[in-house]
């Protein structure tokens, strides 16, 4: 058997079969592993790699236990067998017989024998107590066992005893501590070069492999290598199987793998129109007015994103999310509406927003709201909402709003995130990013705190953006670096900061105007939908002399930004016109023009006028 190929576990056992008479196996004993048979390069599950392993090793006789169907040979004849045991394999076989058989396998010198103990971890579970004294008969038969030469070997080695179970803690302690007749060996997730191994014996089965040269051949064998960092050996055969199933080439494995993690084939991303992309600017302004540079910048990350070429400058093969974006600024100026407007921009929806607020997390363990309970906890069943979601829309933007008033325990959860593009919840599952933007929102530099506690205004209205965006980024830096000590977090977010702009007098306007037509249009609409045959052509409007009262109070605060605005259009119009629609009467053909808005001691107040078409 190759050594290069073997496993590092593989090749232990065979150096240690002289010198200790039992192994325990345990971590990743369900996936498969590489194994050249007859010169080629093959996966075997552990039962059938050590069955192999020990044949080449001379080993002829090998019996395989598990709990629920007792004992059978796999390899060497049932007369072997009784020749050692003095009796026929039982049909059914208690462990206290197990041990008594294993008992006369390890002595003999008749034939190398080996035994397999199979989900050793669930023996407990099944056998309860009786488990207990096959533990103790196995640990005195492996302090009485001596190595054993047979005829026609060149040395002596043991007869062995190969438990393989989940954990290392799943058999007693006592039974492993200052053991020197064992060898524990644990069983890890394939490594590059496994993967490569199982890679390069896997691809020759995939279409369009004959049509690459060398170096293309690489290129793509490396890309399979690297997006299958953290999979299982047998996660890389099923993405094989998938690709042949769907007719997917060499050359296209990497939609193969986007494929299995995120268990859809339609990817959003690649049937974006270009031309929608083009015009992204202009698209994301009809709903976030007078943020010219925050527009910029957001559709400048969508470009990129895609493009595929988020992170390209660290690795031409990236894992992390699609796009960053960290959005800065007052309160009210669009921050939230440009996150919803670049998920219906790219998804078609605002449903495809996985909105967080961030609020909600403050505490230490407010973690395991977002990954899940740790097993053996309230809830562990579950699972985590940030998890649970991305699970089920892989595609999509997720929103982290108000980043700085989560505690800064959550801040690992970004970090993982942000560097590797995948998750793992407290049930186990991963998760992955790789197709998700991800924005933060935040208020930092707005305010900061006095000695006394009380919060100081830093930024004004009057100050000109540069130094607006100056201060910001400034403070932001601060806050990352010094207050919670977490540089690294802003490390990871880079050039991505995107800082707003306040609502100045003109954008004012235009947001106001875009409010109150979305008031029209939707009393209009009811109304229509109510009345389809008396209302068809129904409208209402306000008039130049309503319309002006109503900005002169709506946007004389704009430093509350668009939710102040639309709160005072709350007030001022929606409030008494669901009061006048109460009372009217209207009648087929007719429409309504507000005339005037006036205010009293006690409310705002309409006037309206209704006008036949």
């Amino acid at each position: 058997m190759s050594e290069q190929i073997m496993p590092k576990w593989a090749r232990e056992i065979e150096r240690f079969m002289p010198v200790k008479s039992q192994f325990i196996l345990w971590g990743n004993i369900y996936d498969v592993y590489p194994i050249d048979l007859n010169g080629s390069v093959t996966t075997l599950k552990l039962i059938d790699y050590l069955k192999e392993l020990l044949v080449r090793n001379g080993y002829g006789l090998i019996a395989l236990c598990e709990p629920l169907t007792g004992l059978r040979l796999s390899v060497g004849g049932d007369s072997l067998f009784k020749e050692i045991t003095g009796q026929p394999i039982p049909k059914q076989c208690t462990l206290g017989t197990l041990a008594e058989l294993v008992e006369k396998l390890v002595f003999s010198a008749r034939a190398y024998s080996a035994v397999i103990l199979n989900f050793s971890s669930r023996l407990t579970d099944i056998a309860g107590n009786e488990a207990n004294e096959l533990y103790y008969r196995m640990f005195a038969c492996m302090q009485k066992a001596g190595p054993v030469i047979t005829a026609g070997a060149d040395f002596p080695k043991y007869n062995l005893v190969i438990w393989c179970m989940d954990k290392d803690n799943d058999i007693p302690a006592w039974f492993t501590m200052d053991n020197p007749r064992l060898r524990m060996l644990s069983i890890p997730k394939p490594d590059y070069h496994l993967r490569k191994v199982v890679i390069e014996s896997l691809s020759k089965y995939l279409t369009g492999i004959e049509g690459c040269d060398e170096t293309k051949r690489g290129e793509i064998v490396s890309l399979f290598i690297d997006q299958t960092s953290g999979l299982f050996a047998s996660e890389i055969v099923s993405i094989v199987a998938m690709a042949r199933r769907d007719g997917i080439g060499f050359t296209g494995i990497g939609e193969a793998i986007r494929a299995y993690k995120l268990g859809i084939v339609e990817n959003p991303w690649s049937r974006l129109h270009r031309e929608r992309i083009l015009n992204a600017d202009s698209i994301l302004t009809e709903r976030v007015k007078g943020q010219p540079h925050a527009v910029t910048r957001a559709a400048d990350i969508i470009k990129r994103a895609v493009n595929n070429l988020s992170g390209s400058q660290y690795a031409k093969y990236s894992q992390r999310p699609k796009g960053v974006m960290f959005l800065a600024g007052p309160t009210g100026v669009g921050k939230t509406e440009l996150a919803k407007a670049v998920t219906e921009l790219i998804f078609g929806t605002e449903t495809s927003c996985i909105r967080f607020d961030m609020s909600e997390f403050s505490h230490e363990h407010a973690d395991q709201r977002l990954l899940g309970s740790p097993p053996g906890y309230v809830g562990y069943d579950i699972g985590g909402q940030l998890t649970n979601a991305i699970k089920q829309t892989p595609f999509a933007v997720v929103l982290f709003d108000e980043i700085e008033k989560a505690h800064p325990r959550i801040l690992d959860v970004f970090l993982q995130i942000l560097d590797d593009g995948r998750l793992t919840s407290g049930r186990g599952e991963t998760v992955y990013f790789s197709e998700a933007l991800i924005v933060f929102t935040s208020n930092l530099g707005f305010y900061e705190t006095s000695e006394d506690g009380q919060k100081i205004r830093t930024i004004t209205q009057e100050m000109p953006f540069k130094d607006i965006d100056n201060k910001i980024r400034q403070t932001i830096g601060d806050f990352f670096k010094y207050k919670i000590g977490r540089p690294e977090i802003l490390n990871r977010i880079g050039d991505n900061i995107v800082v707003f702009d306040f609502i100045r007098a003109d954008v004012a306007a235009l947001i106001l105007n875009k409010m109150v037509n979305n008031v029209m249009e939707k009393v209009a609409g009811i109304v229509r939908e109510k009345f389809p045959e008396n209302y068809a052509n129904f409208s209402i409007e306000l008039s130049n002399a309503a319309m002006d009262t109503l900005r002169a109070n709506a946007c004389n605060n704009p430093e509350m930004g668009g939710r102040g605005i639309g709160n005072n259009v709350e007030t001022m119009l929606v409030n008494p016109l669901s009061r006048e629609l109460f009372a009217l009467n209207l009648g087929p053909g007719q429409r309504i023009i507000i005339e005037s808005i006036d205010e009293d001691a006690q409310s705002w107040h309409i006037r309206l006028c209704i006008q036949s078409i």
